[in-house]
């Protein structure tokens, strides 16, 4: 299977071609850990998330690293008003992150680093810049030299002229240059800081991420990744001291998801429209907000209302319900399953909708690979959902042919992700609602109407929502 990425820095779609065949060196910037995460940010977790499941569906394996920011202004702004110290505040937030993340769905990083435990591999990397004239110290900071770095602007393609005008970093005399940008902050007083060869202080934010991603992944990565807003100046920085200090790019392939508007303007916290993915899956359904990231191209923006939520959550609901409804007709059906094939598929014992199942699956793995086309990817989801509802409308329905209708719905959501989640006690939970139902139907047969409405009222607050079919009751999850 040919994957394509578009890759920033060519701005051209290129064959994917990882460094060593079958093994994926990944890296994906993460939060800053002072607050919950808002959509802005789930937009990556959620989409990268996906990219990595397809990677390793066509046989890959991933070495996966997403970082944490646990130091930063933001965070000392936040212990100060909070009265606690910066550790105490990235513990309470990454804590929140791996629960949000959870929820939506997103498998957990191979490794997620953290600044404060990599302090002697960002200083050596500091020291090996400012050896090769890349840095220089300046009254307890140390400054990356941009003119010394011939390729500065070329991920972001923008010229240094351009850069004057456009660089987030602050202009001041300790700098050679207006482009400069600090790798080491000198301590201010009772702010964390940490010994150094350059006096005391703590990292600047681009150069935690080069240092990171090289002690784990190397100096070359096959991918590096994260949201257009990184682009410049923060992945522009990184690449930059990253190969003036080892003379090899540090990847391959760079991609970046585009932004999200909020009822059609930018989130911003000056128009304090930021929504967290912490408040958002109180109301939303996780595997909806899933569905609405990946429903737009990863390169476009992507637009956030209630409407637009509603339809995902329309959507999600019309693929769980045919999941239900082949897993339910499944038990009821009898005959032998199969054993799936080579292409981890079953073969329905029907020619002629082996042929259109296999028709669905390689257009699914044609758009996935084409630069991760996930809205094209969905609409193959759709095609099967058709052919799901269509096929037990018949009455010759066969175990096997349900079977692999429910095999190639599972084989694509394990990469997309969009059905619930089964927790690590679904086996007991299923149990228990089936014995429920079981004593609510014996209840009824005894005419014990108080006893059955307390076991619908019971089902109805565990979100269990039950059905009468011509094959029985079946139940499903809200």
């Amino acid at each position: 299977m040919t994957v394509s990425i578009y890759n920033t820095v060519s701005r051209l779609k290129e064959p994917f071609v990882p460094q060593e065949p079958g093994k994926v060196k990944m890296y994906v910037c993460g939060p800053t850990v002072y607050d919950y995460i808002h959509i802005g940010n789930a937009r990556p977790v959620i989409f990268f998330d996906v990219v990595r499941r397809y990677l390793e569906d066509i046989g890959n394996e991933i070495q996966y690293v997403v970082n944490f920011t646990d130091v930063d202004d933001k965070l000392i702004r936040k212990a100060e008003q909070l009265g606690t110290t910066v550790p105490e505040v990235a513990e309470t937030f990454i804590t929140a992150f791996y629960a949000d993340i959870e929820a939506l769905g997103v498998h957990k990083a191979s490794i997620n680093p953290r600044v404060t435990e990599h302090i002697p591999q960002i200083v050596a990397f500091i020291q090996g810049l400012i050896d090769k004239g890349y840095a220089y110290m300046s009254e307890g900071d140390v400054y990356y030299r941009t003119a010394a770095f011939a390729d500065y602007g070329k991920l972001s393609h923008q010229n240094m002229e351009e850069l004057q005008f456009g660089i987030r970093v602050e202009i001041g005399d300790r700098k050679e240059n207006q482009q400069d940008f600090v790798l080491w902050k000198g301590a201010k007083p009772g702010e964390i800081k940490w010994d150094s060869p350059f006096g005391e202080g703590r990292p600047g934010w681009h150069i935690e991420c080069s240092a990171m991603a090289r002690t784990y992944l190397g100096d070359t990565l096959d991918i590096h990744a994260g949201g257009h807003d990184l682009q410049f100046p923060h992945h522009e920085c990184e690449l930059a001291q990253s190969e003036a200090l080892t003379g090899k790019p540090l990847a391959n392939y760079w991609m970046h998801n585009g932004y999200i508007h909020i009822n059609n303007e930018k989130m911003s916290k000056s128009l304090g429209n930021g929504i967290t993915v912490h408040e958002l899956v109180k109301r939303v359904k996780p595997q909806a907000v899933r569905y609405f990231m990946l429903s737009t191209h990863y390169r476009s923006p992507l637009n956030f209302s209630d409407d637009t939520v509603a339809q995902a959550e329309n959507s999600v609901e019309r693929i769980a319900n045919c999941a239900a409804n082949l897993t339910h007709r499944l038990k009821a059906v009898d005959g032998e399953l199969a054993q799936t094939t080579g292409n981890g598929l079953v073969p329905s014992g029907d020619e002629a909708l082996d042929e259109r199942l296999k028709a669905i699956f390689e257009q699914f793995h044609a758009k996935m690979s084409d630069d991760f086309n996930t809205p094209d990817a969905i609409t193959s989801v759709f095609d099967l959902v058709t052919e799901a509802n269509q096929y037990l409308n018949r009455a010759d329905a066969s175990s096997r042919a349900i079977q692999a209708l429910l095999t190639l719905l599972e084989r694509m959501d394990a990469v997309l992700g969009l059905l619930p989640q089964q927790h690590a006690d679904a086996a007991l939970l299923d149990a228990d609602i089936e014995q429920l139902i079981v004593e609510r139907t014996e209840a009824r047969q005894a005419k014990k109407w108080a006893r059955a409405d307390e076991i619908r009222d019971l089902l109805t607050q565990k979100n269990i929502v039950l059905e009468d079919t011509p094959q029985g009751i079946r139940w499903r999850r809200k």
